[in-house]
């Protein structure tokens, strides 16, 4: 414990240095130094709020503690001082547990927007039918956070469904939301098709990407193989007409991408690479993670795509996330973009294993 408030202490002289420099024109002038340091900022000042409260906290508690041993105190002033002491060393406790949660290492990434790829996988149009369903949800709650949606490419069944669906969710803070919701999905329902009322299982496959930006995932041009075709699909006269659909092929490992949803070559091209470049960063992130550290991976989130995490049951109307034994019984309310209460959930039980690891 003494170790975490020494660590406390620096970060709070950090804090103050911080301050100091953000008042320096030089630094003000200097947009990648300024930008950084607001970023540090952001991260810190939230610990040394709550460090502030604690030792205040603590200061109360030992004011209490003087006034009761000295003597002659008629009882009323010491029933006050009693409750002072009780009430803060409470608050002590519950301040000691959040500093502990605050000081655990941060995701990099979770600041970062996110790329969303969503694909039918068993169960044929009752699982196309379910990943647009899935997308409908993730764009709902995205929506309420006021975040902003773009689809990047979408292959479509004639039935309302998506065979795969890929997205870019942009807003603060976007994977530090979404990045348990990577693994397996699977439903349980009657579909609309079927007569007798059999009840259906079906999966879909969720991988979520944070965006990598330029500077950190540089790819070699020629690595990539660009090809251009006629566009599928729904679209008019345009899509016979025009090789605006693209297809990117990267040649070290011969992962293909392929957008055709614009009817500009460029625009598809832009997010083909925007779609590759996240997903070669997230895949040497999990390779890193895998060699660095790979005794100690998490169970909570582990973005194994291989992993049932999560099951939907219509006819009960529950949902259950198999990570962490939640089952709640609202699922209308959760097709319609209210995730908070499974999403806080699971971060709350990744930060308990964090802090059982880090003991």
């Amino acid at each position: 414990m003494a170790d975490m408030f020494d660590k406390l202490d620096n970060i709070r002289m950090h804090l103050e240095e911080i301050n100091n420099q953000l008042m320096d024109p030089n630094v003000v002038t200097d947009q990648h130094r300024y930008r950084n340091l607001m970023k540090e900022l952001k991260t810190i000042t939230p610990i040394v709020e709550t460090y502030d409260k604690y030792c205040k906290a603590k200061d109360e508690l030992n004011e209490a503690k003087d006034i009761l041993k000295e003597g002659g105190l008629d009882k009323e002033f010491k029933e006050m001082a009693k409750q002072q002491y009780d009430e803060n060393e409470e608050k002590m406790e519950q301040l000691a547990q959040e500093l502990k949660v605050l000081l655990l290492p941060k995701d990099p990434n979770d600041e970062k927007n996110v790329i969303i790829e969503i694909r039918g996988g068993a169960g044929g149009d009752e699982a196309a039918l379910f990943s647009a369903d899935l997308y409908r949800m993730y764009t709902m709650y995205a929506e309420k956070r006021g975040w902003k949606i773009e689809l990047l490419s979408a292959n479509e069944t004639g039935i309302g469904g998506f065979k795969e669906v890929s997205f870019e969710i942009t807003g603060e803070g976007a994977y530090s939301r979404f990045k348990f919701e990577s693994g397996v999905h699977r439903v349980q329902r009657v579909p609309e098709t079927e007569t007798q009322g059999r009840i259906h299982t079906s999966t879909v496959t969720v991988a979520v990407l944070p965006e990598a930006e330029e500077v950190e995932f540089d790819i070699n041009p020629s690595d990539i193989q660009v090809d251009t075709f006629r566009a599928s699909g729904a679209g008019g006269q345009h899509i016979n007409k025009t090789e605006s659909a693209i297809r990117l092929t990267y040649i070290p490992t011969g992962l293909v991408v392929e957008c055709q949803d614009e009817r500009s070559q460029f625009k598809n091209k832009d997010k083909a690479m925007k779609i590759l470049r996240s997903r070669l960063y997230e895949q040497a992130q999990r390779e890193a993670e895998e060699k660095i550290a790979s005794e100690r991976r998490m169970q909570v989130g582990t973005g194994d795509r291989s992993e049932r995490i999560r099951t939907y049951n219509f006819p009960q109307g529950r949902v259950t996330d198999h990570r962490i034994g939640l089952t709640l019984y609202h699922l209308e309310q959760i097709m319609n973009g209210n995730l908070d209460e499974i999403i806080d959930a699971l971060i709350t039980a990744d930060q308990a294993l964090k802090l059982s690891a880090e003991v």
